[in-house]
């Protein structure tokens, strides 16, 4: 998966050797993810990274509607829901 497709994410080689992070934060991509796997509710998830659930639903999103998803079938529409507001 290329988190890099979502504008809320950013790698930098410089901010956590270059894992994809939210962007402007030092959150990375994985710890949401796995939270929300592990059970953990969004408003918990929010409030323990200090991220709005707004973009924790948009990274969320972004990650089910490309996990499984073939490259052919990833495209600019899947892109839109991962954009920061």
């Amino acid at each position: 998966m290329d988190w890099l497709e979502c504008s809320l994410i950013e790698s930098n080689p410089l901010k956590l050797g270059g894992a994809p992070i939210l962007r402007g934060t030092r959150v990375p991509v994985s710890a949401i993810v796995g939270n929300f796997e592990s059970g953990s509710p969004i408003e918990e998830i929010s409030e323990n990274f200090g991220i709005s659930e707004e973009k924790i639903v948009q990274v969320l999103s972004f990650y089910e509607s490309h996990r499984a998803a073939p490259v052919s079938q990833r495209g600019s529409s899947s892109t839109r829901m991962c954009r920061a507001s």
